[in-house]
Order: structure tokens, then sequence, then C-alpha cells
């Protein structure tokens, strides 16, 4: 069953916003993912008629054929070609799709507009937004926020990237204190109606240059977080980063600029890593101009459960520690988890490569981890970076690279799942991923259960 909200109500523009779409028009939605469904939804209360496009039939689902017979909405599946765009008022993409190889197509439809599902709800919203990108601890950051603006007792929408399209914010009508948003650079990229009133940039390292042609663009991106921003609003980069505040300052950024690193201000947490306390000083910072407390900023992170598939603690098999970090897919994600540990770490590492300088983790290599095991894509990187560094291995699978370091894991080790890739060249995703290697401790803390059944049974009975 779908939901269906797009039927409560007429969505209202936000004050001084232009319609993107007047009812009877056209509008084309690229991708048939959350992002896509929920702008269909929102576009239908707006009136518009719908065609929804995805080049990968397998992703039009039976639910989508239910959506789109409830909306009168055309589905085309396959290649996109510029006949597919022909009388479109507004063309909605998703996140992902990338903007450059759809252009040309609508420029040749003749289609009026282009814009992705974050900028056509931000025409309808009026709430105050705290926004959170970075090349990583996005998710955590601006978890962490809602949190703790919910326990200083505001109302938050989380949403964007996280999870929820803020369509669905629209589309259920409910008012917000705060908007709390964790931006990717594809949802970034194109956007002009974004005025967040407390913008967070964490960080920035390659990544996505499968999808960015060059690092300058999805920098451009990035920054897009700051563009609309005015003098009463406020802008937050880290301490530890002066490249990022000549960026800032370069493009001539209007917010009141703030910098948050880490401290010990939040003690009391179950959060891993030095990085997870920048990541609750960036949060509180946020938070402040909403008028968050000290103190209950500092009940809601000791109460802040972590976060599927990072620094996930997923099982103790004989005394080694097994923790799933399926999210890292960025050679920072996984600096940012070796250095959380003090204790010798077996690493699970690879998959499709992503770009970054492996290299310049090669001193913290040798210094944490007593053996790699790679598995899948990526090896001939590591290998290159690494070689010498610690013992290499590589499985064509993880089920084979898990039993590969088992045996050589000592009471006290860390079984760590931190790729630094993406999953695609095996896994749907990094949460299937995840869950596949949660499944592999799962699966070897009971067989490990079992056969201590049976000793105790045989002790009993000699």
């Amino acid at each position: 069953m779908h939901d269906d909200t797009s039927k409560t109500r007429h969505p209202a523009l936000a004050p001084g916003m232009r319609r993107p779409v007047t009812p009877g028009e056209l509008a084309v939605i690229v991708g048939a993912g959350a992002s896509g469904l929920a702008a269909a939804r929102l576009l239908s209360a707006v009136g518009a008629r719908l065609r929804l496009l995805d080049a990968n039939a397998a992703n039009v689902t039976e639910e989508t054929r239910v959506l789109a017979d409830d909306l009168g909405m055309e589905i085309i599946r396959g290649p996109h070609r510029a006949e597919d765009f022909s009388g479109a008022a507004l063309v909605v993409t998703s996140p992902g799709v990338p903007v450059s190889l759809l252009l040309p197509l609508v420029r040749k439809a003749g289609a009026a507009e282009l814009i992705g599902e974050m900028e056509l709800a931000l025409r309808y919203v009026s709430e105050p937004i705290l926004a959170v990108t970075g090349t990583s601890g996005k998710t955590t950051t601006v978890s962490l926020a809602a949190a703790m603006l919910e326990e200083a007792g505001r109302r938050v929408f989380l949403g964007g990237n996280i999870g929820t399209p803020l369509s669905e914010h629209v589309l259920r009508n409910e008012r917000a204190d705060v908007l709390a948003l964790e931006l990717s650079s594809f949802q970034l990229q194109g956007l002009s109606h974004l005025r967040p009133r407390v913008a967070v940039l964490l960080n920035l390292t390659v990544n996505h240059l499968d999808h960015h042609k060059d690092m300058a663009e999805y920098t451009d991106a990035k920054f897009r977080l700051f563009a609309l921003q005015e003098a009463g609003d406020v802008a937050i980069l880290p301490a530890n980063d002066p490249a990022l505040r000549s960026l800032y300052e370069q493009r001539r950024c209007r917010a009141r600029l703030e910098f948050f690193t880490a401290t010990d201000r939040f003690a009391k947490t179950r959060l891993i890593g030095t990085h997870n306390r920048a990541n609750a000083e960036a949060a509180f910072l946020a938070c402040l101009p909403f008028g968050v407390n000290e103190e209950a900023a500092a009940r809601a992170v000791a109460a802040f459960v972590p976060l599927p598939h990072r620094l996930e603690t997923v099982g103790e098999l004989n005394g080694v520690l097994y923790v799933n970090d399926s999210k890292s897919t960025t050679v920072e994600a996984l600096r940012a988890a070796l250095s959380s540990f003090d204790s010798p770490v077996l690493l699970l590492a690879g998959g499709k490569f992503k770009g970054g300088d492996l290299a310049s983790l090669r001193g913290l290599v040798k210094e944490k981890v007593r053996a790699v095991a790679l598995f899948g894509a990526g090896r001939n990187f590591f290998e290159e970076a690494w070689q010498g560094a610690a013992p290499i291995s590589w499985d064509a699978a993880l089920p084979e690279a898990v039993a590969r370091l088992r045996p050589q894991a000592r009471p006290g080790d860390v079984v760590l799942l931190s790729p630094a890739t993406s999953s695609y060249d095996s896994y749907r995703n990094y949460l299937e991923r995840g869950d596949h290697f949660r499944s592999l401790v799962g699966d070897a803390l009971k067989e490990l259960e079992k056969r201590a059944g049976q000793e105790e049974i045989k002790g009993e009975t000699a």
C-alpha cells in the first residue's frame, strides 16, 4: 500500500516562491525511488499531469504501478530519450541521476525547467532549516542535532538524504519548529531556493567522482549550502581545515562563521571515535541558535544509539570485537574508523573504489592494522598503496574474507568492516553489505554457542 497523502490538501507555496507548475501542465519525474515518488505525489497534489521515467525497468515495482494508476501517471522504462521530455513544463530529477546526462535531452525537447526533488519541496516550506553536509559524518551529525532539538522540546522534521524526502513533509501538512536536513552533493547541485538558518559543512574530501566531473564540481555543489545565507544566519566549519575557511571567504559567503572541533563536552556517549566527538560538537553548535542548552544536548548525546553500519558493534567472539562500518565508502571514512581504535585491527576492505588517496593511510595502517583482508573489486588500488604496511590477502567475496580473518584474530582484537569503497560491485548498497557482515558474525556466534552447548552436554554425561 502506498501513502495516500497526495489527496489530503493542496500544498501552499512558501512566501515569495514562484509556482513550479500550474494545474494541467506536464511534469516529468526522473527516477522511481523514494524521492521520485514523493515528488510525484507532491506534483499530483498541485494538479500537474505526470510522467515517470526510469532507465532501470527493475526499479518500477508493483507499488509504483499502483501509485501510477492512482495518480494517472504515465510510466516510461528504459534509456532516456529527448521525446520522453516533450511537452514538459517541469522536469524533476532524483538524487543520483546526473544532471549532465539529462540536460541535453531536456534542452532538445524544449522542457521549461529542470530541478531536483529537494528544490521542488523547498518552494513549499517556510520553517527554519538546519542543514548538514560533508563527505562523511552527515547522518550521525544531523541525527544528533534532531535528538538535541527534540530533547529541548522542539518539533523536528528529520529528512533529506537521511531517508525521508522533504516532499513528504510538505504533503503531511505538519508544521515543524525546525527542518533538520541531511543534504548530499547530488541534492545540493543546482539548488536555488535553499537558505538554511544554520548550515554545517563537516568535511570535504575526494568523493563521488564517478558522478561529478571533477573535484571542482563536487566542491561547488557542497558550497551551495551557504550561497543564499544572510548575515543573520550561521555557517559552521571544522576548526582544523583552513582550506575550507579560505574557500568560504573566497566565495564571499555572508553568514556568521563558527568552528567546531572534538572536545570532551559530551563524555557520556555510546559513539566511538574522535570524529564522533567532533560530530557531537558540530550538532550542538548548530542547535544553539534554536535555543538548545548544553544540558539538553548532553542528555540527547547520552541517549543516542549509534546508527547502523557506522562503527556498529555487531558481536564478540572469543574476546574479539566485530564492528560493522559498511557506511565507510571513502578513504576519509576509513581514516576516521582506524583512528577510533587502540586495539589491533584486522581490516576488511574493498569494493568499487570511488577515488581518494589510499597511500595517505599507509602510516595509519602500519600502526593500527595487523592484517588486511581485501574482498571484491578494487584490489589493485589497496595493494599498490599498502604493500609492506601490513599483511594483505584477497578473496572474491566477503564471506571468504571474514573466514580468512577469524583464525588470525586474538582476544582483544577488532575485526573491522570499513571498506572505503562503494558496494556496487557485489551489493545493491552499503546497507545490504553491512547486513551481510552482521549475518556472518551472527552465524558464527550461533555456531560457537552450539559447540559450547554440545561440550557442556558431553561434560555432564561423561
